[in-house]
């Protein structure tokens, strides 16, 4: 039999559970296993399926009491349905070191705590490192005398706790009085599970409040009560000989981070170990070579064609960065055989999950808690992101094009999409982290969440060239970075060499926590953005934007559609340059920066210049002019057409408010649009970045320009009574967004107290002001009363009132990945 040969009938069998036996005929009625039927596995395990016990098979414990070690987590096989709540179907859990415990007559299950440890100390300094922090028992069940000298332990009311902190999650999300019901939640004995290297269980959770909050309302059938499957795996210990690799900040990848009190003086005591799938060569001498397991993922077979076969083509395109970086057929990708468990530890799965809204998907990476091995990948891919997006690419290009196979067919661009989704998830399985500096580089990295690239072809969207296709220059660095192993020398110093070449090339890296936020102060770092010049991408799509909305009306229809669908197809034409301001605006205050190491001489943090920031708020001005803000008269009426039934859940959350039933508020659409221009300039701590830059450097627009040429927009000349409705609606959005930055500490003083002075300016002007319209002269004498009030300002900024419900843009929930 070749090696080839054996290593597959090897894995084959860490997939097919052990061959069930009958108990060996009991020699008393009262013995334990009485009943039951015995699998053979990691450890046997003794099911009593009618009487519901799952006996767990232990070596008889040693002098100590310890009885075995092994790794434990849990994982969702059925889901809530919920994007907010989350609790989806296949999230997994942290793989945890569990220590089993033999205490007199009990046996105690305790989670042990391997990120603080001493580990090149002498056993006394072990020993002291690991006493001095906590563990955690999370179980203690009777010990049972079995047969041949083992310890049993019926485990079945460990598996019906509620290990996965389900209680906490639903309360946690807007709602309310959440419990696990004892009595309605049990062990199932019928689905346990053993294998080689691991066992599996499950236990049926239900979980009640009389509260339920509009999520659960929406999804459970009784909204009181709701029943999840949670998977238990008891997990063989990794085999030795993984070699970890230092966290360099420069890399881009995740981190397990643990404290080493045994790190010499001068050393790092708080040290950070990347996470990755080890890779074992089979010709350590090769700069190229094969390796010992290859990394492999499945598509969910639950998805649908064409999707899964989008999923694959876009999970392969690692494969080119890993033969990149040395390996022969080391990453691959595949269906999931049918009858396989998408739980199992052994298979990193690409998850097709449905809920009752779009939401986030997800790249998990289960990882060994002492050294960051990834053990087991798991990508959660919501199933209506892709519904979503063709709801862009119709209200763009027409509903009419879907199906047509052409560069413009909508179906066609969601695959393309889809493809780039795969493979930006099973990225973040692989390890590696966001790089939202990848658009300014011309699409340098799947890890980057892409913008549409979306045309203009004689006036008309053009969605031709609206996604990238394969790995891009920061992909390929980032997995030789982290994977990549020298024939000779110190693999973690040659991976400082690769990641200092990468800062000399050119290649930029920005990740979360100075992008997410639309406060970020990185200029390189924005999601969904396109573009080096974020300022000139911006002009272009208020191009886009003007054209794309010219067009809009029925065309955005499927055939069968109502018209009132067409509320919602707006929102994401309307606000298609949202994601493009929020790039603008970090040119405001902004600093760019790196992550240096050390006494790194080549870095350097500057501010955008003064020319840059001008520019930047001259665009950003501009995308709040009244003529930008106009609806056409057709299209309200097309999009106040009526609707008999009722909405989905969807649809109601991302419509914009109405005017009454189906009356379509035009001013209400203007002054979304506005705000979201207003969120991005006005963020308190831009606000302070740009009032401190302005101190060293007076070119540079401070907090107090702002807030002058934004009062001056709200009194500029308009060309008729129409945008002069609009002109004073965002006037409104103007005055109260500028009440409240200067109301918040996170303004900093010289920021706030300058938007303050200039509004009470603005509204002492108004008095003894001349005014042709009567309209213009009650806002702005109403308006400047309530800027005149302390009192009543600060009251209105408390309300509901205060604030404009802006439909979703990014997936609804809370965080990603």
């Amino acid at each position: 039999m070749n090696r080839s040969l054996a290593l597959a009938l090897g894995l084959a069998a860490l997939a097919v559970p052990l061959q069930a036996q009958a108990a060996p005929p009991a020699s008393a009625s009262t013995s334990p296993i009485a009943g039951t039927e015995k699998l053979d596995g990691l450890y046997p395990v003794h099911v009593d399926r009618k009487g519901g016990r799952i006996l767990l098979s232990l070596p008889a414990a040693g002098a100590d009491g310890v009885v075995a070690r092994m790794l434990y987590a849990t994982a969702l096989r059925t889901g809530l349905g919920s994007a907010p709540i989350g609790l989806d179907r296949a999230a997994p859990g942290p793989a945890q070191m569990l220590l089993v415990r033999r205490m007199g007559k009990k046996v105690a299950f305790e989670l042990e705590n391997p990120r603080f440890r001493a580990s090149s100390g002498t056993p006394a300094e072990q020993a002291a490192a690991a006493n001095a922090f906590a563990t955690s028992l999370i179980w203690m069940g009777d010990a049972i005398e079995g047969p041949d000298g083992r310890l049993l332990v019926d485990i079945a009311p460990f598996l019906a706790r509620d290990t996965r902190n389900v209680t906490a999650q639903l309360n946690s999300s807007g709602e309310k009085g959440w419990r696990l019901v004892d009595g309605l939640s049990a062990a199932d004995p019928n689905a346990v599970r053993a294998f080689p290297m691991n066992l599996e269980f499950e236990a049926r959770q239900t979980y009640a409040s009389d509260t339920p909050g509009l999520e659960v309302r929406n999804i459970a059938p009784d909204s009181r009560q709701v029943t999840l499957v949670v998977r238990h795996s008891l997990i063989a210990m990794p085999e030795s000989g993984y070699v970890p690799r230092q966290f360099d900040p420069r890399g881009g990848s995740f981190a397990t981070q643990i404290l080493d009190f045994s790190a010499p003086l001068g050393g790092q005591i708080v040290q950070n170990l990347a996470n990755r799938f080890r890779l074992e060569r089979l010709d350590p001498d090769a700069p190229r070579s094969r390796v010992r397991k290859p990394i492999t993922f499945y598509i969910d077979n639950a998805a649908p064609e064409p999707i899964r076969t989008a999923l694959l083509e876009g999970a392969s395109w690692w494969k080119q960065a890993f033969e990149a970086a040395g390996y022969i057929d080391a990453y691959r990708v595949e269906i999931l055989p049918e009858g396989a468990d998408p739980l199992d530890i052994h298979y990193n799965v690409v998850n097709w999950v449905n809920r009752a809204t779009r939401g986030w998907s997800y790249g998990y990476a289960v990882t060994d808690p002492r050294t960051g091995e990834i053990l087991k990948g798991a990508v959660l891919l919501g199933s209506l992101r892709v519904r979503q997006d063709m709801l862009i690419y119709e209200g763009l290009v027409g509903a009419d094009k879907t199906g047509t196979g052409g560069p413009n067919d909508p179906a066609q661009v969601a695959l393309a999409r889809i493809r780039q989704l795969a493979a930006h998830e099973v990225g973040h399985a692989l390890g590696l982290m966001h790089n939202f500096a990848g658009s300014t580089q011309d699409r340098a990295s799947v890890m980057d969440y892409p913008a549409p690239r979306i045309g203009l072809k004689d006036g008309v969207p053009d969605l031709s060239d609206a996604y990238g296709i394969g790995m891009g220059r920061w992909d390929v660095h980032a997995i030789d970075w982290l994977y990549g192993d020298p024939v000779s020398g110190d693999p973690d110093a040659a991976a400082r060499a690769k990641a200092e070449a990468a800062e000399r090339e050119g290649l930029r890296y920005v990740s979360d926590e100075n992008a997410r936020s639309v406060s970020a102060s990185q200029p390189w770092g924005s999601l969904w953005d396109d573009g080096a010049d974020p300022v000139a991408e911006l002009d272009r799509m208020m191009q886009v934007r003007s054209a794309a909305v010219s067009r809009f009306g029925p065309a955005a229809l499927a055939a069968g559609e109502p018209m009132a669908a067409l509320r919602r197809k707006f929102v994401p034409i309307w606000l298609v340059h949202r994601y493009q301001i929020e790039a603008a605006a970090k040119l405001l205050g902004g600093r760019y920066s790196g992550y240096a190491m050390g006494q790194q001489a080549a870095f350097q943090g500057a501010p955008v210049s003064a020319a840059e920031q001008v520019r930047a708020l001259e665009s950003l001005l501009a995308t709040m002019k009244p003529e930008g803000l106009d609806i056409p008269a057709t299209l309200v009426s097309q999009l106040s057409a009526g609707y008999s039934g009722d909405y989905d859940r969807q649809t109601e959350i991302e419509i914009m408010p109405m005017a009454g039933a189906a009356a379509f508020d035009p001013l209400v659409a203007a002054q979304v649009a506005a705000q979201q221009t207003l969120n991005a300039l006005l963020a308190p701590e831009r606000l302070a970045r740009m009032a401190e830059q302005h101190r060293a450097d007076n070119a540079i627009p401070g907090a107090h320009t702002v807030a002058q040429r934004l009062l001056a927009l709200a009194d500029a000349p308009v060309a008729n009574a129409r945008l002069g409705a609009i002109r004073r609606a965002l006037g409104t959005r103007i005055m109260v967004s500028l009440a409240r930055a200067a109301a918040s500490p996170d303004a900093g003083v010289d920021a706030a107290t300058r938007i303050d002075q200039a509004l009470h300016e603005w509204a002492d002007a108004q008095t003894g002001k001349r005014f042709a319209d009567p309209a213009d002269r009650a806002w702005a004498l109403s308006t400047a009363r309530l800027l005149s009030d302390r009192d009543a300002l600060k009251a209105m900024l408390a309300s509901d009132k205060a604030d404009l419900p802006i439909p979703p843009g990014m997936p609804i929930g809370s965080l990603e990945d």
